[in-house]
């Protein structure tokens, strides 16, 4: 999930080749796509407008339904430094905006196996 449409173009088309991909802009959008739908695994991005991805996060494990999803935070460099604060809140891993194609699959891969 990530606000920016760009990103999320870019992330589902890199992904595409190797998963099933679904976006969200918003939490709002992605609580009401995880009635319908559970993935494997949840790209969150930390900088949202409405709510941010440490509020997401403690929503969605707060949940029966998904509190075992694993999430990767999407963040901006600065935001490693917060690796306490984030894995507290139950993410696997982060991955340092912007991205490569491989770092992104090797993170997948290491929370989920191979594809």
């Amino acid at each position: 999930m990530d606000d920016e449409i760009e990103n999320l173009r870019l992330g589902r088309d890199l992904l595409m080749k190797k998963y099933s991909v679904i976006t969200a802009p918003s939490t709002v959008k992605l609580l009401n796509l995880l009635k319908s739908t559970l993935p494997a695994l949840i790209l969150l991005d930390i900088d949202m407008p409405e709510t941010d991805g440490y509020e997401t996060i403690k929503i969605l494990k707060s949940k029966a339904e998904t509190e075992s999803i694993p999430v990767i935070f999407l963040i901006d460099a600065a935001g490693s430094l917060e690796e306490e604060r984030w894995r507290t809140l139950g993410a696997v891993d982060y991955i340092a905006k912007p991205f490569n194609t491989e770092t992104l699959i090797t993170s997948i891969e290491n929370t989920l196996g191979p594809a």
